[in-house]
């Protein structure tokens, strides 16, 4: 009976593990929504916004938030966000 309890409480440890990395790498995006929005008037309807948004990689999403806050234009960020895949 103990296995089927050790197993459940794996379960939950995997899946809250599982939704603090998914917020996380949400965040990310929003993070860097944010910035493109303020800097360069970027819409949440600009096909860069929806490709962004398609990033799962957490890193890569920092990596670009820190671009993004340092890029001159938009025209630069963009080479940037395609040469990261």
């Amino acid at each position: 009976m103990r296995g089927c309890a050790d197993a459940w409480e794996q379960g939950i440890e995997q899946g809250i593990e599982q939704g603090i990395e998914q917020g996380g790498r949400e965040r990310a995006v929003e993070d860097l929504l944010d910035v493109l929005a303020i800097r360069f008037g970027l819409a949440a309807s600009d096909p860069l916004a929806d490709h962004i948004a398609t990033i799962d990689d957490v890193q890569r999403l920092k990596q670009l938030f820190r671009a993004a806050i340092q890029v001159p234009s938009l025209e630069a960020f963009r080479p940037l966000l395609d040469a990261a895949e």
